[in-house]
């Protein structure tokens, strides 16, 4: 027991790498907020834009989100971030991370919004424009409401899953949380700020568990 504490959880190690743990933190607070709203609102806006059946759109739209959906957001971190340098953009870890994990995020999204407005029985939508709504207008103050009620629990299990991605964009040079845990571990030869690092990803997803739960009791459809 006291060779498990010594290697995981010795105080004075977590103590000393503490400011580049915090550090980390925030960065990755930061770059899951932008990928969360960012995500979120491309996706449902590609929903919205399906919604007006437009072949080559719909086409590519379906293409794209498919492909996003099929390869590990590793993959494409990497490729992006080491990739694009050789046609002449360089793109910083941080921005490459946001983008990529955005895209991913939206694909999941948009796919999950659709399933949802399709669900809707072929009343509402005929209401929403007898009522004197143009298309865009039915879209936004009647259909997607209804429909991310609809998907409300799997939207909420895509955007944890996303936000625990983040920790991908050490990769790539980001210096989130699991960064700053992987490098003070290769200078102390110490796993505790692996173990703090840990316990900081518990007590930032904790309560994002506990807000999608409500969002799934307060607003989840009622049947």
């Amino acid at each position: 027991m006291e060779a498990i504490l010594s290697n995981f959880f010795e105080l004075s190690v977590i103590a000393r790498y503490l400011p580049d743990l915090l550090h980390g933190l925030m960065v990755t607070a930061e770059l899951a907020a932008a990928v969360v709203v960012t995500g979120l609102l491309a996706g449902t806006a590609l929903a919205v834009l399906r919604s007006f059946h437009v072949k080559p759109v719909n086409a590519a739209i379906i293409v794209l989100v498919d492909v996003l959906r099929a390869l590990p957001p590793l993959m494409i971190i990497v490729v992006v971030f080491f990739g694009l340098p050789y046609l002449g953009v360089r793109l910083s870890g941080f921005f490459t991370s946001w983008l990529v994990l955005s895209l991913v995020l939206a694909a999941f999204t948009e796919e999950l919004v659709w399933a949802g407005m399709s669900s809707l029985v072929k009343g509402q939508w005929e209401a929403a424009r007898s009522s004197g709504l143009t298309h865009l207008q039915a879209m936004v103050y009647v259909i997607v409401p209804q429909a991310l009620r609809r998907v409300i629990a799997p939207l909420t299990s895509r955007v944890i899953a996303t936000v625990k991605n983040t920790s991908l964009a050490s990769v790539v040079g980001v210096s989130d949380l699991l960064a700053q845990a992987s490098a003070a571990l290769g200078y102390s030869a110490n796993a505790s700020p692996m173990m703090a690092a840990a316990i900081g990803y518990v007590l930032f997803l904790l309560p994002l568990v506990g807000f999608s739960r409500y969002l799934e009791v307060r607003y989840g459809w009622k049947h």
